[in-house]
């Protein structure tokens, strides 16, 4: 039997509310990767999180070559202050052999990406020189070693190119493409189950009746997935049913990494998904000192973690970005940064808020005659997915901050920080 690399009850906490950097640090603490790993062709490995790290197998460049278009030469060969007409003895092409050698006091045609021949130490732009015949004159005062691009300018060999737990972006698949690698070692795509619940529930395309709510954070929650790289299976609605319940909820503990619902925090007689994960594993619904957003349930059966979300599609949004994102991180071995956000003047006003509690605006930076100001939607219910339309990103209010006055610096968290794509 592999060994366990999560705690029993690795959500246990004895608080009776979280602050927010505390819920982080208990997250960080606690999650381990539980996705195996897997070799992956480079073509297929954009977004997935790299398991094993990728070092140069040798110089990139492999060797000195041209960045422009132009003429190589010798520094030696020409006077620093005064044209020097040099005779053409070389031409280099993209692809040519390398190793070939300049004739002493001769220059060699050559073109961006070619071999800078043995003997030659600068390139000169073909714009800055003139062609006349066989011959060609450089002027006064080229830099020695200019334009040329050296052997292990971007990497060198045995110099890491990618560390484990990296996502892998355009740009990181590009430079292990540039070392020849062709495979790579990643983590299995995280799978998810996500599931709706509740008799009042319906998927959109369904006839409503009274009472009933299309199911809006089944998508809101796919979406946000998708962000971090999961394989999603979506259990689909579950009726307000002890056996159904207990029978899928088992189904998938049995195959998923984890477990997503909303509303999964309640402690209702009809949340079944609650009761079901209490009496299979373990379920703690933490209360934490943020607006908006709690209680959130965390837990889990064996290794397969449960992640409630209040039911209100504002609160599912921002506790996702601000917890669901960093423990949906930990379990899939990726690197974890904190969101970068920077200081905005207030666009707003805030007469009162709450000691002891962080804030989380929905907002977005705009542009006046005096500089960017940060904007709030006017509207601050948790229920109102108008306002994530109108955001751009949340505007955060510390524990300590009681009132808000226009101009006030705050910070501004950009949706983009946390993987969402902008408008």
């Amino acid at each position: 039997m592999p060994p366990k690399r999560l705690l029993d009850d690795c959500f246990l906490h004895d608080r009776d509310r979280l602050r927010h950097e505390e819920a982080l640090a208990l997250i960080a603490e606690r999650i381990r990767p539980v996705a195996g790993v897997e070799e992956v062709a480079l073509e297929a490995a954009h977004g997935r999180i790299l398991a094993e790290p990728v070092a140069a197998p040798r110089n990139v460049p492999a060797f000195d070559n041209a960045a422009v278009d132009g003429y190589a030469f010798s520094a030696r060969d020409v006077d620093p202050d005064a044209v020097t007409a040099l005779p053409l003895g070389l031409r280099m092409s993209a692809g040519d052999p390398v190793g070939l050698a300049l004739k002493a006091g001769t220059a060699a045609r050559i073109f961006t990406g070619a071999p800078v021949p043995k003997g030659a130490d600068t390139v000169i732009m073909q714009e800055d020189a003139v062609r006349s015949g066989d011959r060609v004159e450089i002027p006064a005062g080229v830099r020695q070693g200019a334009n040329i691009r050296k052997a292990g300018e971007d990497l060198a060999e045995g110099e890491a190119v990618v560390e484990a737990g990296t996502r892998l972006r355009p740009q990181e698949l590009a430079a292990v493409a540039s070392t020849g690698c062709d495979r790579v070692v990643c983590r299995e795509r995280l799978r998810v189950a996500l599931v709706s619940t509740g008799d009042e529930v319906v998927r959109p395309g369904a006839v409503l009746r009274p009472g009933q709510v299309y199911d809006s954070n089944h998508y809101l929650l796919r979406g946000l997935l998708e962000t971090v790289g999961a394989e999603i299976h979506d259990m689909g609605i579950l009726p307000d049913d002890e056996t159904v319940v207990r029978e899928a909820v088992g189904r998938a503990a049995q195959s998923a990494h984890a477990i997503v619902t909303t509303g999964g925090a309640s402690r209702g007689e009809a949340d079944h998904i609650v009761s079901t994960i209490s009496e299979l594993g373990a379920l703690h619904a933490w209360q934490l000192a943020i607006k908006p957003g709690r209680p959130l349930a965390f837990g889990q059966i064996g290794e397969t973690v449960f992640l409630g979300f209040p039911g209100n599609p504002v609160a599912v949004f921002v506790c996702f970005l601000l917890y669901g994102r960093p423990l949906l991180a930990g379990l899939q071995g990726a690197s974890w940064q904190a969101p970068r956000g920077f200081l905005v003047p207030a666009g707003f006003e805030i007469a009162r808020k709450k000691p002891d509690r962080r804030e989380f605006l929905r907002g977005w930076v705009e542009e006046t005659a005096d500089g960017p100001v940060a904007r709030k939607f006017p509207r601050d219910g948790s229920g109102l997915i108008s306002g994530l339309r109108a955001a751009d990103g949340l505007i955060e209010l510390p524990e300590e901050v009681t009132r808000i006055a226009p101009g006030d610096p705050v910070r501004y968290l950009p949706f983009s920080a946390f993987g969402v794509m902008p408008r």
